[in-house]
């Protein structure tokens, strides 16, 4: 099945980000949020992308940018949204009671033949798709940020997905230009189930001031090759969604390798986010410098 028409839920970073990929890649695209205000907020960033980094750029024409723009709608209504796509991907925040909610919903709005995908990062695929009557249609895409840019895309495989709904979404991935890899439907998928422990590990050495977090990023980048190093790394991520991530882990295993480190916890009760709010293992400024937060005077 082709995908002609797809509409991504939730007007955020990554779902705006999916959505601008989407159009860009020839499919008529519907952005739905319940806030006019984002999907205003949304529209202006992924016209503004568009202008800068491609018609500016002279990568496309002028034309072609309105062309884009001209297959991108957003609506407020998730029965107009939803009605006639052939796949949606929800990329709600990581509330799993509240994505359940909506594949029950889609499940009724949706055509018959609609494809439901999850954007989740770490809850469980499985679970999200028995919210619906049709689980052989429910399946994880698992973009990385910033979605119109990053090549990956897990694709997770939830107990009862149809191997047709599997290679549809491949296709779908590749039409983006992504790079999809399937994936059983386990805690963490691949990559956060690799990069929580080096998470934990990097917060470890912190706290027991074994280095600083600057020292630990300036070693993994220079020793092991890595183009970030792990606190920037959470900086990026954001602590809030590490902490999302390690506890949803953690509720599968019960292993205590995969408990949160306290760490992250403080940073949190210290009301530092990473860098959606500037104050990380960096402090960082407006004009794009850092600098190392001292935890602990």
């Amino acid at each position: 099945m082709d995908i002609l028409r797809l509409t991504v839920l939730g007007a955020g970073v990554m779902g705006h980000g999916i959505a601008q990929k989407a159009a860009m890649s020839g499919i008529k695209t519907t952005l739905f949020d319940i806030d006019q205000t984002m999907l205003d907020k949304a529209q202006g960033v992924i016209s503004k992308n568009i202008e800068k980094h491609f018609v500016g750029k002279g990568k496309i024409t002028a034309e072609e940018g309105e062309e884009i723009l001209g297959r991108l709608s957003t609506s407020t209504d998730l029965v107009a949204a939803a009605k006639e796509a052939d796949m949606v991907i929800e990329a709600v925040p990581e509330n799993l009671d509240l994505k359940k909610s909506l594949f029950s919903k889609l499940d009724e709005i949706c055509p018959e033949h609609a494809i439901l995908a999850t954007n989740t990062s770490v809850l469980p695929v499985t679970a999200i798709a028995g919210a619906t009557k049709r689980p052989e249609k429910c399946i994880g895409t698992h973009f990385f940020n910033p979605a119109a840019v990053m090549k990956l895309v897990e694709v997770v495989l939830p107990v009862g997905v149809a191997e047709e709904t599997v290679e549809t979404v491949m296709n779908f991935c590749k039409q983006l230009g992504k790079v999809p890899v399937r994936v059983k439907d386990v805690p963490g998928f691949i990559v956060n189930r690799l990069l929580c422990p080096l998470y934990m590990e990097a917060a470890q050495i912190v706290l027991e001031g074994t280095a600083t977090a600057e020292e630990v990023d300036t070693a993994m980048k220079l020793g092991a090759g890595h183009p970030m190093g792990p606190c920037e790394l959470a900086d990026f991520g954001g602590f809030d969604v590490i902490q999302m991530a390690q506890d949803s882990i953690y509720e599968y295993t019960h292993r205590e390798s995969d408990r949160l480190n306290i760490l992250y916890r403080k940073m949190l009760e210290a009301g530092r986010l990473g860098r959606k709010n500037g104050k990380g293992f960096y402090d960082y400024e407006a004009d794009g410098t850092k600098k190392l937060f001292k935890l602990f005077q």
